[in-house]
């Protein structure tokens, strides 16, 4: 009998309450095409509101975590993980039915050491149409797959998890799974059949241009970041993501 590999599913989330039962709910959809154990821990970060209430109806398992960055949170659901193989996505995306068992079917393989997934935006519009195009160019030219993270758990500890960042920790850690698996003759790859339904709930709020603008608004911030000086930026990465939820 084939006894498929056990799957954890981890999802930060701070003050996540009207996206976390979606996330989970997809997440659900896909262990059912799987066919396998699959366990789902919600990390609350920080979280004030019904975040883990609804995490633990929809049968999650909840940690509890204090860290103002979003590896540290990741890490924290990664390092406690019963599962075989981790797959990370945050709380407010969702994965398509066959993203797991495509997942499981590469790692299978032998070839891979693990990768991302495709991202697609949950709308369109112009402004999101040119992200979109830029996420697909930059995947494709640097092979950082991002989104979706999955590779076995004994990757994960070998690489220390997730690079402890507040910014740009994706890229970094697909970069240093990849340095990874080029030791042992595997590749990093991305899902070819599924992807990332990627939320626009930034979008909706602030409008679709919001990352141009804030780029021109911002840039005396990014640039004393390249300095040395972080304190704007930092606190621009706040009320972005650490704080977005209240």
């Amino acid at each position: 009998m084939n006894i498929k590999r056990t799957v954890t599913v981890v999802i930060p989330a701070h003050n996540e309450e009207k996206y976390v039962a979606r996330c989970i709910r997809s997440i659900h959809e896909a262990s059912e095409v799987y066919g396998g154990q699959v366990e789902i821990i919600v990390v609350c970060n920080r979280c004030t509101d019904r975040t883990a209430e609804i995490a633990e109806e929809l049968g999650a398992r909840v940690l509890k975590n204090e860290d103002r960055c979003i590896a540290k949170v990741r890490n924290a659901g990664i390092f406690a993980a019963d599962g075989e193989v981790i797959m990370t996505i945050d709380c407010d995306n969702r994965m398509t039915r066959g993203s797991i068992k495509e997942a499981i079917r590469l790692l299978d393989t032998g070839r891979f050491i693990g990768g991302g997934a495709p991202i697609r935006f949950e709308r369109y519009s112009f402004p999101l149409f040119l992200n979109d195009l830029l996420c697909r160019v930059s995947f494709k030219m640097t092979g950082l797959y991002c989104g979706i993270f999955w590779a076995e758990k004994s990757t994960f500890e070998a690489v220390g998890g997730f690079v402890e960042k507040k910014a740009m920790e994706d890229a970094v850690t697909a970069r240093q799974i990849r340095a990874y698996g080029k030791k042992q003759n595997k590749e990093y790859t991305t899902l070819r059949k599924n992807y990332l339904i990627n939320s626009t709930r930034k979008y909706d709020d602030l409008g679709d241009w919001l990352y141009l603008k804030l780029m021109i608004k911002n840039a005396g911030a990014f640039v004393k970041a390249a300095f040395g000086n972080r304190n704007e930026l930092d606190k621009l990465l706040d009320k972005l993501f650490y704080d977005y939820n209240g």
